[in-house]
């Protein structure tokens, strides 16, 4: 699927046909950073009222003002439900929001980090400062290797496995089929949970219907929960969770007060409530 990365008179707009007929549009002050990697074009821009903006391929990936609730939520709502997250992956996400939010829980004593492009890293270390943060964690391994490969390496490996996925185009196209869910599931240990970018209900109900029958095929217990994002097509994004064990929609631990007061967006209460969905979507989900 090809995508269009347009700017006109000061506004980005993001073409994608993974949505017909629609776009998302932002005013932009300055481009930063623009080049071609391996893999994929990388922009990075100066937004006018959005902060930093990273777009990848055309799509919009993060902007300063909204991030919080993607990583949060991605992040917590899988550490929140597992008795003991010792061990974690993540794979995916260069510009380290997620390790960030991994980072704030104690519990976590190991956690690996496998990303396809370097560039992407490179990028925001040098723009994203508050995201990259997440790579200063002493916790943290970097592999610069293919997500696919990397976990049938690693059985009976993790308590927690992230998957920060851009859409299933490109380099990103293999993380969302089969093979891929069968591999994650046999790196996980006992009692072991996967939470993975899950698209959008409205936008993508496809791509979705597939992420959730495949979850429901490999995992005793699976749930999809969706979060509020601006700057995302649709306004918001989905999470599609597998379990080995633990129950996915209600906090197994308590949050401690001092993660509470970091957090903008993730909450026990919101973390249950991430869970309801519209009518429409519960049924298209409980119809496969």
């Amino acid at each position: 699927m090809k995508n269009y990365n347009k700017i006109k008179d000061s506004w980005f707009s993001e073409i994608c046909s993974l949505w017909p007929g629609m776009s998302l549009s932002l005013e932009i002050k300055k481009v930063l950073y623009s080049k071609k990697s391996q893999f994929q074009q990388i922009d990075l821009y100066q937004t006018k009222n959005h902060g930093k903006m990273l777009v990848l391929d055309g799509i919009i990936q993060l902007t300063e003002s909204d991030e919080f609730a993607y990583q949060e939520m991605l992040a917590h709502i899988p550490l929140f439900a597992h008795p003991n997250p010792e061990n974690v992956l993540v794979i995916g996400g260069g510009d380290g929001g997620i390790l960030r939010e991994v980072g704030r829980h104690d519990y976590v004593k190991q956690i690996d980090f496998c990303e396809i492009d370097e560039d992407v890293i490179k990028v925001s270390k040098e723009f994203l400062p508050d995201l990259a943060c997440g790579f200063d964690d002493p916790r943290v391994t970097i592999h610069i290797a293919d997500g696919n490969s990397f976990v049938k390496e690693k059985i009976n490996k993790y308590d927690v496995i992230i998957v920060d996925s851009s859409d299933p185009i490109g380099p990103g196209e293999v993380l969302f089929k089969q093979p891929f869910y069968k591999g994650l599931k046999a790196s996980l240990r006992q009692n072991g949970i996967i939470a993975t970018q899950g698209e959008s209900f409205f936008l993508h109900k496809e791509c979705v219907t597939n992420l959730v029958k495949i979850t429901k095929e490999l995992f005793r217990v699976q749930a999809y929960a969706y979060v509020l994002v601006p700057t995302y097509p649709g306004g918001h994004i989905g999470i599609c969770l597998g379990s080995r064990g633990p129950e996915l929609k209600k906090p197994f631990r308590a949050i401690p007060e001092n993660i509470q007061n970091q957090l903008k967006y993730y909450s026990p209460k919101i973390h249950e409530a991430s869970f309801v969905l519209p009518y429409f979507a519960q049924k298209m989900f409980e119809a496969i």
